[in-house]
């Protein structure tokens, strides 16, 4: 089961945001998020895996795997900045959804609830990512010092 899905979202939340988004594939090694660029979006991994990296001397790190039912360009969407990390295409074939921000907040302004269903699940997403990096940093430093 996808970790960074957005859970709260009811079905009929699904078809609305679906109705205004925009089925894209990539192929492996295909950039989806530019790490450093402007993200206008929310993506929504449809089909296939992604993996998110970060840029640092010279090199790539993974830092998570995202596979379907996954979001990503959520960071970006919520400080409407620029994304922190680059999101890459894993497989063969990835299709997402791509929901342009305009769109997806135009939806919370016209369907009540939609907003708190989705910032809900937003959050849950946030606290997991944190709570993993947390542990993984832990077990690090642990494995540092034997």
């Amino acid at each position: 089961m996808a970790r960074n899905r957005l859970q709260y979202l009811t079905d009929n939340d699904w078809v609305l945001i679906t109705g205004k988004a925009k089925r894209l594939t990539f192929r492996m090694g295909d950039e989806i998020i530019r790490e450093g660029a402007r993200v206008d979006a929310i993506y929504v991994i449809r089909s296939g895996c992604a993996s998110v990296e970060l840029t640092g001397a010279g090199s790539r790190t993974i830092v998570a795997q995202l596979e379907p039912e996954d979001i990503c360009g959520d960071m970006a969407f919520l400080e409407q900045s620029t994304a922190t990390a680059a999101v890459i295409a894993t497989e063969t074939s990835v299709e997402v959804d791509a929901i342009q921000a305009v769109d997806l907040r135009e939806l919370f302004d016209t369907f009540s609830g939609l907003a708190s269903r989705f910032y809900q699940s937003l959050a849950v997403v946030l606290v997991r990512r944190l709570r993993d990096t947390t542990q993984q940093l832990a077990w690090e430093k642990t494995s540092r010092k034997a």
